[in-house]
């Protein structure tokens, strides 16, 4: 593989030459722009904006447009008199567990290359020691004419360096969260357990680019005079408001486990529908266990009601309540009370049975 950039690493007082190449490569496929009437390729030029003239390269130079517009050219020898001690060195200044580089701050990797047979013993003293102390090198080098971030480790038995973003080159997410508060049945988490241990792992390696491989496909075939590959069939439309959560969940094991041969079993299922069950018989959001309170407090409320009443008729003055119709109530019941006594018949006696 060519190497874009060589210098060494700096390793305390230890200088180790390397050769920087390229870790990856796009397999994107390119097109050109031409024109549609004839075919005829479309080219650019560098044309000055005030006379009008196409530049050459060796004419073009570098400028910073300030906020006015204004342009403030720059020079080569203006950037070679700034102090860049990283310029031919990947410069080590730490050594932290791999965890504390947020992926975020992931850029492009390279591979380091021992350059010359004397560098074959410092690099490998590198590489062992990262290995053994698992942990990765947060170093500073110089690329493109500007000094960068990058993190070293190890991949088989070479040393990788995967250029990093600055920490205030990274924004912070906000107003990205969803705004509304929902709460998460556990129902609702079970199932997605179910699904992810349903689609499991996978070897990365396997995964491939299908719609490259359709491009590809669809030149072969124009280039052999057909026409080109049938239209395919639009893709379903994403980003629909899911109505049901649990439905789709459900739905989305028993397809998971279709697609690798394996048919949720009718257990499995009655098992889904019940935590679906149970997911809806719960309070959707926080707030229906407060209103579910409220409702028993209401409750408990409208019972002690009665009895307040019961207690006010207790306590109305007996001057409120005519004498005269309460001794004829209690005179009626005593005679309907006697009357029922006297016409009941008497009860016979059961004789007794003599024994043998």
């Amino acid at each position: 593989m060519r190497s874009i950039w060589n210098g060494a690493i700096s390793f305390g007082l230890v200088s180790i030459p390397i050769k920087l190449v390229n870790a990856t490569e796009s397999r994107s496929v390119s097109f050109r722009q031409i024109h549609a009437e004839d075919g005829g390729r479309i080219r650019y030029k560098k044309v000055c904006e005030l006379d009008g003239a196409e530049v050459s390269q060796a004419e073009i130079g570098k400028a910073y447009e300030d906020a006015d517009g204004t342009m403030i050219p720059i020079t080569d020898e203006d950037l070679a008199a700034l102090p860049l001690p990283t310029a031919k060195t990947i410069e080590i200044v730490a050594f932290v567990p791999a965890s504390e580089i947020d992926p975020l701050q992931m850029d492009a990797a390279y591979y380091l290359s021992a350059n010359g047979v004397p560098a074959a013993k410092p690099y490998t003293l590198l590489r062992e020691a990262l290995k053994r102390s698992d942990k990765v090198a947060v170093a500073k080098y110089a690329l493109r004419g500007r000094e960068r971030l990058g993190m070293l480790r190890v991949v088989d038995d070479v040393i990788a360096m995967h250029g990093l973003l600055w920490p205030d080159e990274i924004r912070a997410p906000e107003g990205v969260a969803p705004e509304t508060q929902v709460t998460v049945r556990e129902a609702e988490l079970d199932l997605a357990d179910a699904l992810m241990a349903t689609l499991g792992e996978v070897d990365i390696s396997s995964l491939h680019d299908d719609y490259r491989e359709a491009v590809e496909e669809m030149i072969a075939a124009k280039a052999e005079g057909g026409a080109g590959l049938a239209p395919a069939e639009p893709a379903a439309a994403g980003g629909g408001q899911v109505i049901d959560l649990m439905a789709a969940l459900e739905s989305s094991v028993r397809a998971a486990k279709e697609a690798r041969g394996e048919p949720a079993a009718a257990a499995e299922v009655t098992e889904l529908g019940s935590r679906r069950k149970a997911a809806a018989s719960s309070p959707k959001e926080t707030g229906a266990k407060k209103s579910t309170a409220r409702t028993a407090a209401k409750k408990t409320a409208a019972t002690a009601q009665p009895r307040k009443s019961t207690a006010k008729t207790a306590a109305t003055p007996a001057s409120k309540t005519p004498a005269k119709s309460t001794a004829k109530s209690t005179a009626k019941s005593t005679t309907k009370k006697q009357t029922a006594t006297k016409k009941q018949p008497p009860k016979k006696a059961t004789p007794r049975k003599r024994s043998a």
